[in-house]
Parts: C-alpha cells; structure tokens; sequence
C-alpha cells in the first residue's frame, strides 16, 4: 500500500530520517516507538504529504486515502464541533450527519453543542481530532501519540475503535509511549539514530 525507499529527511544539518526502507502492507497495524525526538513524528508528516523528504522516493497504491492525527490537532476555534467536522468532510465528500453523531457518541462528545472548540479540554479536542481522522472511510489512518489527554473510559473506547478499523481492513500506524498497551499491533518498529528496525 505504501512504500518508503531510502527515504531520509534533516533539520539544521541534523538527520533525523537516514535511508529508511519500509513496506506497509493493506490492513497492517502498525506501532511506531522511539525516544523523543528521534523522528517519529516526521515519518508521519512524510507519510501524510505534510513534509517532503529530502531524498528517497515513497510510492502509494492508487487508493490510498489518508486521515492523521499529528501533533497539536488544529481547528476553526471560534467554531463549533459540528461545524468543524462538517466543514472538513465536505472538503472532499458530501457531509454524513450519521458517521460523525456515530463516533461522537462513541466518545462522548455532543456533536450539536454549542461550545466553540476553544473551549475544549485537551481530551475534548484529542477526540475531535480522531473523529475527522476516520469520519471519511480513510482506509490509511495516520495517529501520533492519539491517547493523549484521554481518560480511562475514552482510551477503552479509542481500543475499541482500532479493533473496529482493523476488523474493516484499515491500515493504522500509530506513534506511542503509552496508552496503547491493550492493542493487538502486527507489528512494532522502532526509529533509533535515524534508522527504522522490525522489533517484532
């Protein structure tokens, strides 16, 4: 579905990618682990278009349609959730009121409240952020560090959602320190110096 071929990427003369060869398969579930700041984060950037790589080539199947959550999730912020949601499906696709009430309730969220996004908590705009991720059938879904701000009942309910896409076919690579422990990964991969390797 996706590979990467001596893909490598700097910053201010430091190479954070050096030549990474990586195959993603249709429907892996993929963990990605390394210390901060050892390039997590940029291989998602690569991966959704948001960086370009400095050298190497990355190739995708002709039906890759790619949702990601990268770092601080951004929004219209005066707006409202559903405002915001309905605003980036019909970037591309005619807006579903269904699917979106259908993950917010998943997580807990008021999907016709009036509170405009800047008023959400951490958690809140975390699980906003998941939900425009998957609200359009991506079948690559790009997360970074997803659990983050969530509480016990919501990472159950993120759990349940992974198993949901997996079921579906999905392809899912997510970068995490924690909060994804009861996830059943195909496979793990850790960037150390600038090199990705199988862990397992």
């Amino acid at each position: 579905m996706i590979c990467l071929k001596n893909v490598s990427k700097e910053f201010n003369k430091t190479k954070v990618l050096s030549d990474i060869n990586l195959n993603i398969d249709e429907g892996q579930l993929i963990r990605i682990v390394g210390n901060n700041g050892c390039g997590k984060t940029t291989l998602l950037k690569i991966l959704a278009g948001i960086l370009k790589a400095d050298d190497g080539d990355i190739t995708y199947s002709e039906d890759c349609n790619i949702g990601a959550v990268i770092e601080n999730p951004s929004f219209i912020e005066n707006e409202s959730l559903l405002y915001n949601l309905k605003f980036l499906y019909n970037l591309k696709n005619k807006f579903s009121y269904d699917i979106c009430e259908k993950y917010c309730d998943l997580f807990s969220l008021d999907l016709n409240s009036k509170i405009a996004i800047k008023k959400y908590s951490l958690g809140m705009r975390q699980k906003a952020a998941i939900i425009q991720s998957v609200m359009e059938n991506q079948n690559v879904i790009l997360l970074d560090e997803p659990t983050r701000g969530l509480d016990n009942d919501s990472m159950n309910q993120f759990d349940n959602l992974i198993k949901e896409l997996k079921q579906e076919g999905k392809t899912i690579i997510i970068c995490a320190h924690d909060g994804v422990e009861n996830i059943a990964f195909d496979r793990v991969l850790e960037i150390k110096k600038g090199k990705i390797e199988e862990k397992c």
